[in-house]
């Protein structure tokens, strides 16, 4: 079983319950707007840290860091992007995938600063479309918040976006 932290639209800052909320996850996906190369450094002393740029980020972080990111973990296949609209695939794909890729399972997008998980017909052919909000200037009437999956052997076995409070905003599959 591995515990994975969703975070995005950090801009430079990293609220220390933020931190906390990240503190014993297995890995960390951040969504963009990173903010700058010491927020990056911060969340991988934490656990490996997978991220995209977002409109507010720049070439700082190296090949490492790009527009999109497909990672695999624990047998679950990811999308990564900062935009909505390069993490939703159309019946002419989708600009983060190539021709023969694998459909994710999981797509994580930011830039909203508002927190949705979504499943069933509005997240296909993914089977969950999740944006993890933000700890930094929320949107939409939300508390600043980060997101928490559970996968395991393939499996996604819960989705849960909390308030840095740790108040449970939205979850699926606990």
């Amino acid at each position: 079983m591995t515990t994975i932290g969703l975070i995005s639209d950090t801009h430079g800052r990293l609220p220390e319950e933020a931190f906390a909320a990240m503190a014993d996850v297995d890995h960390i996906i951040h969504a963009g707007d990173i903010g700058g190369p010491d927020i990056l450094r911060t969340l991988e002393a934490l656990a490996p840290t997978t991220a995209v740029l977002g409109n507010n980020d720049f070439d700082e972080y190296g090949d490492r860091v790009r527009r999109f990111a497909h990672p695999v973990i624990d047998g679950v296949r990811f999308l990564v992007a900062h935009y909505p609209r390069d993490v939703k695939i159309g019946f002419n794909g989708s600009a983060a995938l190539s021709a023969g890729d694998p459909i994710p399972q999981v797509c994580v997008h930011g830039h909203t600063h508002v927190p949705e998980i979504l499943t069933g017909p509005e997240a296909r052919p993914a089977l969950y479309v999740v944006c993890p909000g933000a700890p930094f200037r929320p949107r939409g009437g939300f508390p600043k918040c980060t997101g928490r999956m559970v996968v395991e052997n393939g499996r996604v076995l819960s989705v849960r976006i909390e308030s840095l409070d740790g108040q449970t905003l939205m979850e699926v599959g606990a």
